[in-house]
């Protein structure tokens, strides 16, 4: 099969060849060459580690290891050839889409108590595929036990349910926390989170 780039980004392109998926970290050049291929590499190191243990309690991509690709800066995973929710979630039943959104919170409980942070939690990083929702793109993804990092994790899928799925934004988060209930330290994520918001209007308010 051809090559064929399906997303351009700022930190790398999106290529699909002979179903799978190449994540190619793009070149800086405005940082010194070798430092910038160590960055890179050690960017697709992270990412793949966070797949591969994130690949063992939700759904998720598992990078594909091989010799050529092991110390380069490029990630090969399976294509999950499904429904991107940022594409979609608007056009399902409002009783499918919380159906949806409270199995996303479940699934960032899950990675949260193995202090898992994605770090980029919007529907445009989740796809649905026979009834299960994939999470994808763990490029901003890290390891943390922090309360503070799993606040803002929330915060962020709960801004982009507000700015894409704006008609039912309140409702499918309500499902989304109903979900994220599972975590053992719920009570205090939560209350983490309100603070959290409470920063952003104060932000938002100059």
């Amino acid at each position: 099969m051809k090559e064929k780039i399906i997303q351009i980004g700022a930190e790398a392109n999106i290529i699909l060849t002979d179903n799978f998926i190449i994540k190619d970290r793009i070149k800086k050049f405005y940082r010194i060459p070798e430092l910038d291929e160590k960055i890179r590499r050690r960017r697709t190191k992270s990412e793949a580690k966070l797949l591969e243990k994130a690949s063992k309690i939700i759904n998720c991509p598992v990078p594909f290891i091989s010799p050529s690709i092991k110390n380069s800066s490029k990630l090969k995973m399976p294509f999950i050839d499904g429904k991107k929710l940022s594409d979609n979630l608007n056009h399902f039943s409002l009783k499918k889409q919380k159906e949806i959104c409270k199995i996303l919170g479940e699934n960032i409980a899950k990675l949260h108590d193995s202090h898992i942070i994605h770090g980029d939690l919007t529907t445009s990083n989740m796809i649905l595929k026979e009834n299960k929702i994939y999470l994808i793109d763990f490029g901003l993804g890290f390891i943390s036990s922090k309360i503070e990092d799993k606040a803002v994790d929330l915060h962020l899928l709960k801004q982009a349910l507000e700015a894409k799925h704006f008609q039912n934004w309140e409702i499918l988060f309500k499902e989304v926390l109903k979900g994220y209930k599972k975590y053992k330290e719920f009570e205090k994520i939560l209350e983490q989170f309100k603070k959290v918001e409470k920063r952003g209007r104060y932000k938002g308010s100059y």
